[in-house]
């Protein structure tokens, strides 16, 4: 049985999803490079609550992507990748840097938009 919102309710929340991954992930440019952060590397910098508060929001693009009908295998995908990025995250330095490159909720938006895509194909462009 499916959770799947109908095709605009699903752009709408895809769209806020991404934007919310841009802020976690690539909101802000390091000057003079294409390195982007987020505050995700921003608060991993707080040792030992920092990543903690960001899996917070992590843990609601899983949600959204359960309730937008997601896969079982797209969740464990993107359990995986939150996962991995709480667990490196905590580690001091290179957990910091490691946050800066991997991305893990932009990636995961990325999956779930995939998913969308495959089933519904008014969703793609959002």
């Amino acid at each position: 049985m499916t959770t799947a919102r109908p095709a605009p309710d699903r752009q709408k929340m895809l769209q806020d999803l991404d934007r919310l991954s841009t802020l976690l992930d690539s909101k802000f440019r390091v000057p003079g490079t294409s390195i982007r952060f987020g505050l995700d590397g921003i608060l991993g910098l707080i040792p030992g609550v920092g990543d903690l508060v960001t899996a917070g929001p992590a843990a609601y693009l899983l949600y959204r992507g359960y309730q937008m009908g997601a896969r079982k295998r797209t969740m464990t995908k993107m359990a995986v990748n939150a996962g991995i990025d709480l667990t490196v995250g905590a580690i001091p330095v290179v957990g910091d840097l490691f946050d800066v490159f991997f991305k893990a909720n932009r990636r995961n938006v990325a999956l779930l938009r995939r998913e969308l895509e495959r089933d519904d194909p008014q969703v793609r462009g959002v």
